[in-house]
């Protein structure tokens, strides 16, 4: 993203906008939260291994670990996609997995953050919808 671009979600998703100075001074990882936990469907729950897990359904869309790293699980070809764009690194514990890690330092990977859990939302919203239901073709009659 550009510096100084508006970053666009999907749909109704929102991005942190601080309004005042306290908010400016929360910490990356409850700005993260505050966005994600806002969208649709989304529930908040501790992990398993420390820190906050975001899902939808049983689905997990990914966990923040306090204000310093963001682990979210993609497909192996998005997750090299990302990797190979500079967008996120593999996985701090699972290299060779789907799995990626994103530092969340400052203004800019809170962004890049919220970006990688919008696109993992969007993701386990089209596998929650149903398909779509198909016309079966009649046996001819003659």
């Amino acid at each position: 993203m550009a510096p100084g671009a508006t970053p666009v979600y999907p749909r109704c998703m929102t991005t942190f906008t601080p309004s005042s100075s306290s908010e400016k001074n929360r910490g990356p990882g409850a700005q993260i939260a505050d966005t994600v936990s806002s969208w649709p469907g989304v529930s908040v729950v501790p992990h398993r291994f420390g820190g906050i897990e975001f899902a939808v359904g049983r689905r997990e869309l990914g966990h923040l670990h306090g204000d310093r790293i963001a682990d979210l699980p993609f497909p192996r070809r998005v997750r090299d996609e990302l990797i190979a764009a500079g967008r996120a690194r593999p996985h701090h514990v699972l290299p060779d997995s789907g799995w990626v890690t994103v530092s969340i330092s400052g203004p800019a990977q809170v962004e890049r953050t919220i970006e990688l859990f919008a696109l993992a939302y969007e993701r386990a919203q089209k596998a929650r919808r149903p398909a779509p239901l198909t016309a079966r073709p009649r046996p001819n009659d003659g």
